[in-house]
């Protein structure tokens, strides 16, 4: 047995983010130092909901490494002991350019390549991947073959028990073109109960953007639950039960668009142990996602319980 809720697995970073919101990056003058990546991120989210969250990584034998280490512990109480040292690489860092604020532009670095892509099966403990009552793992460990081997090895070992959740995550950086995308992650959806991402996400793991035609294509495939993000329509869920619902965004000005989508998830994980029904999974999401782009940090600035039921009880007093 384990002890945790959650166990994501994938990619982490040092991000800095610009505080000049809204300027381009060669007039920047002063940056803010946080942890990242999408799997780091959704377990910080979790965590930050009162979870106890787990990430599986490695960094680099650096100053950064171990700030990240110490952050994720000693900061956001997110479990480190699947948070390996590669001796060799560097661990990442990422700028944010948040020029507009609403879609920053990310410039990573991570040359030669990054230590969480030399994670091995053998890093993480078995008994926890199948034992975890949630597995997340973005689609972009499919875009490194090394990285790709490990997950599916660990998807092998986890025999697609609920929950196994894929982020679709679509980073064209990560990847050669659109189409080698396309076959790495179509094959993998027979080892997920529930995928989540954006029209054009499922454009790359389904073949459509569609939201109807992409959530049938991936109960076909066998998910129990697709969730699909409708932008500025807010997030549409279908499962596999016949439940088809719906919910509305929440309205906020936008200080940086980047980590909603990671609060979504850590609220969706969340709600999912909470033995919520869908439509209040999804409401939780697009609240925590919200207050998110509202603040200027990601794992920072993850919200509370406190903070996404005050959101929840202001849009129903309104």
């Amino acid at each position: 047995m384990t002890d945790l809720d959650l166990l994501t697995v994938g990619r982490v970073s040092v991000d800095l983010y610009a505080e000049q919101v809204g300027t381009p990056m060669q007039e920047v003058t002063t940056f803010r130092k946080s942890v990242g990546g999408t799997a780091t991120n959704v377990a910080v989210a979790a965590a930050r909901l009162g979870r106890r969250a787990a990430v599986a990584t490695k960094v680099g034998d650096d100053a950064f490494g171990r700030y990240v280490a110490h952050a994720l512990n000693e900061q956001f109480q997110v479990d480190t002991r699947f948070v390996g040292v590669d001796p060799e690489l560097q661990t990442p860092l990422a700028f944010a350019e948040l020029d507009p604020p609403t879609e920053p532009n990310i410039i990573f670095y991570r040359e030669p390549r990054a230590p969480d892509q030399n994670l091995v099966p053998g890093d993480v403990d078995p008994t926890v991947v199948t034992e975890v009552p949630i597995l997340w793992m973005p689609a972009s460990r499919f875009s490194d073959e090394m990285s790709a081997r490990t997950v599916t090895e660990l998807l092998k070992l986890r025999q697609r028990k609920s929950h196994t959740v894929l982020d679709l995550d679509w980073r064209p950086m990560f990847w050669s073109s659109p189409q080698e995308a396309s076959e790495a992650i179509r094959p993998m959806l027979s080892h997920f109960t529930i995928a989540i991402g954006n029209r054009d996400e499922c454009e790359i793991a389904v073949g459509t953007r569609n939201p109807e035609e992409a959530a049938d294509r991936l109960l076909e495939a066998g998910l129990e639950i697709a969730v699909i993000k409708l932008g500025a329509a807010g997030v549409m869920v279908a499962t596999s039960d016949g439940v088809r619902v719906s919910a509305e965004p929440f309205w906020v000005e936008a200080v940086c668009g980047l980590g909603a989508g990671d609060a979504f998830g850590g609220a969706f994980c969340h709600g999912l142990l909470e033995g919520w029904d869908p439509e209040e999974i999804i409401k939780w999401g697009n609240a925590a996602g919200a207050i998110v782009t509202s603040r200027l940090m990601c794992a920072e600035d993850m919200p509370t319980k406190n903070d996404i039921e005050t959101m929840l009880k202001e849009r129903d007093a309104a």
